[in-house]
């Protein structure tokens, strides 16, 4: 992907689009749902119809095994779509952070959570990002990334972060990651604060954190408890926020428009034991796209 080149009076693909050249699709149509731009279904229970092979069928976005398994199903229903652009939203802020500490994309070892099939990691790889590791708890995501960007991770790991084997965080440990990236993939369910905090745990102080999250998981009448974490550790010194960016991570799928926050933090100190040990005062649940 790094030596993709545009006409100087053309304006770049987007780099999902660019990717799209080189992945086999395996499927021939989706249908978005008519609902005459009225849906009463939740962001997490979203769905859509495709046809593979001439059959039918329907699929909830957040069927991600489903999806992966499929060649550029997921940039299909995401980016085409939905118009998902929270990849490229969060490494250019994250990139915008660095240039103000004379820090470059180059001089990072990321450690990509939920990382799916490789889009953020891609985004990353273009930048020349030193090392990517991605990790993601469905083996479906693992294959989909090998697949489709075989030359983007370093490693990739499916494990769960809330019980990491001793194995697989000496593993991880001997990368010495200085950035945790993790892109639509807070906020509905799947990832527990535990796994949040042990993530940021297997970044080396000082690092830096990536991350976006949908803008009503950050007010105080949140009840993942995500909100109270990000405060909690940035009261306790842990991190330090250094931007913060509301933007339209993708559009539902009756056309609305959801707002996300992308944010970029530095980490300043060690996770505190209790912490570590589960000890927090809500759990931070995550999801993505």
């Amino acid at each position: 992907m790094r030596d993709v080149k545009e006409s100087a009076t053309r304006k770049p693909l987007p780099l999902w689009k660019q990717r799209l050249k080189t992945i086999a699709r395996r499927f021939d149509t989706v249908y978005m749902p008519e609902t005459g731009g009225k849906s009463e279904v939740s962001q997490d229970e979203e769905w859509c119809e495709v046809s593979v092979d001439g059959k039918r069928s329907r699929i909830r976005f957040h069927d991600y095994g489903s999806i992966y398994r499929v060649p550029g199903l997921y940039e299909e229903v995401f980016y085409q779509k939905l118009k998902c652009t929270s990849p490229s939203r969060v490494v250019r802020l994250l990139e915008e952070v660095l240039k103000d500490h004379d820090i470059a994309v180059s001089d990072l070892k990321v450690l990509d959570v939920g990382a799916g099939n490789g889009i953020v990691a891609d985004e990353l790889y273009s930048r020349q990002a030193k090392s990517l590791v991605g990790i993601d708890i469905i083996e479906e995501a693992k294959e989909a990334a090998y697949r489709d960007r075989p030359e983007v991770y370093d490693d990739y790991l499916v494990t769960d972060l809330a019980d990491l084997n001793e194995a697989d965080e000496k593993r991880l440990r001997k990368v010495k990651f200085n950035c945790l990236a993790t892109v639509a993939a807070l906020g509905f369910g799947d990832i527990p604060d535990k796994a949040f905090v042990k993530a940021l745990d297997l970044v080396e102080t000082p690092g830096w954190l990536a991350f976006n999250i949908k803008q009503d998981f950050l007010e105080d009448r949140d009840q993942t408890g995500f909100c109270r974490l990000i405060k909690d550790l940035s009261n306790r010194g842990v991190l330090e926020i250094q931007a913060y960016r509301r933007y339209r991570h993708r559009v539902s799928m009756t056309g609305e428009p959801l707002y996300y926050v992308a944010m970029v933090a530095r980490k300043c100190s060690d996770v505190p034991d209790e912490l570590l040990s589960g000890e927090t005062e809500g759990e931070a649940e995550a999801v993505v796209a």
